[in-house]
Order: structure tokens, then sequence, then C-alpha cells
């Protein structure tokens, strides 16, 4: 009986073991794959959700795998980062193991988070206006407008919006300091920042301010990962 016991003791070890490993390789196999898909500056960090891993492996389907990406530029956009989750990824781990460079391995659903720094945009924004935030529902800008050759000190809350490929950055609310009439000042103060091209073919469905900028939410279905 206590041979047994040791036994079963050794084969949990073992299995938790092989179950690791193999969890490491998947993982570094996929984040190897979207490097190269989408021609990233370093490796994104890949991990699968749920254990054990090998009754996933075998099947060749994995619930749920988390995906970390570092800083891209996109469309003349540079983005701080973007996290995604990726749902029901089909990567067959005998194809892996025969052939990895020729296996097919895709998602059927992804939703994912774009961060963009209020540094880039204030980089979109019009001359001599910058972008701040307090992690809101709205993003405030100020600064100086040139108006019939007279430089015009304001400010205003920016409503968020999106629209066909990127965010439109529109004033709710318009101050000018010094008693100035300016006609149509939201004119001269809206501004889209496009947010296209995404990796994971990630679209836009949402977005918030947040203390360091904007969080673009967005979703994809049936995405290949290579």
């Amino acid at each position: 009986m206590r041979k047994l016991v040791v036994f079963l003791i050794l084969l949990a070890i073992l299995f938790a073991v092989v179950d690791r490993v193999a969890v490491v390789g998947v993982q570094r196999e996929i984040a190897r794959q979207i490097e190269a898909k989408y021609d990233l500056a370093e490796p994104p960090s890949v991990q699968v959700k749920g254990i054990p891993f090998l009754t996933q492996a075998i099947s060749g389907r994995y619930e749920e795998i988390a995906i970390g990406m570092g800083p891209m530029t996109r469309e003349g956009v540079k983005m701080s980062k973007i996290d995604a989750t990726l749902y029901g990824v089909s990567a067959p781990l005998s194809d892996l193991l025969k052939n990895a460079e020729k296996t097919r391995i895709s998602a059927e659903r992804v939703t994912g988070t774009i961060v963009i720094s209020r540094e880039t945009l204030s980089a979109r924004a019009p001359r001599g206006i910058r972008v701040e935030g307090d992690g809101g529902d709205t993003l405030k800008v100020s600064g100086n407008l040139t108006v019939l050759g007279r430089t015009v000190p304001v400010t205003a809350d920016m409503k968020l919006e999106v629209v066909q490929g990127g965010v439109r950055l529109t004033p709710a609310s318009v101050k000018i300091a010094g008693g100035f009439s300016v006609p149509s000042p939201e004119r001269l103060i809206t501004f889209t920042v496009p947010v296209k091209n995404l990796p994971l073919n990630l679209k836009i469905t949402s977005v918030k301010s947040t203390p360091q900028g904007l969080a673009v939410e967005g979703t994809a279905t049936d995405v290949p990962l290579k």
C-alpha cells in the first residue's frame, strides 16, 4: 500500500512537470508566430489559462490565452501596449510536434485593449494644444490657438467617439481666456486619431479615458495567428 502511495505521488509530480514543460513550449511557439506575423519588435507575452494544460493540448483546443504586446506604431500612431485575450484557440499538439512551421493556429474570438498615451494624442492634436487626462469619461485639452493673428488661451473637455478607422475627440465645452470672441471654437479643436490595421484583426468597439491617455477596446473573430 505504501509503495502504491509513493508511486502515485511520483506519478502526480511527473505529470505536473510534464504539464508545465508542455505549456512553456506551446506558449513559446504561439509567441513566435504572433511576433513573425505582425512584425513585432519583441516577442509578446503569452499565458495559456487553465490547469491541467495537457488535457487542452491533447484536444488541440485552448479555451483562453492571454497575450501582451509592447509598444508599436500603426498608421503613424504610437501605442503604448496591447493586452488581448484569445478564446477557442485551435493548435493541434500532434501538428505542433511534427511541423510547427506549417501548423495553423487560429482563435475563434479575440478581445483586446489598446493604450494610446497622452503624449501621442498631443502629437495628433491641433498645433498649440496639449492633451491632459484625469482618468474620467473625458479628456481635457489646453493651450493656445492663433485666431486672426491673435493668440487665444483655451481649455476644453473632449468627448470621445469611435468613428470608422479611429477615435474622434470633440470639445464638449470650450473656455476662452481674456474675454476673446472666437466663432465656432469647436472646429478649431476637434481632431481624429487613426486606430486601424491593428494586430489580431482587432476592430474598435469602445473607447474611454484613462490616467495614461486612451484605452481603446476592440474585438475580432476567426483570427489566424500565422
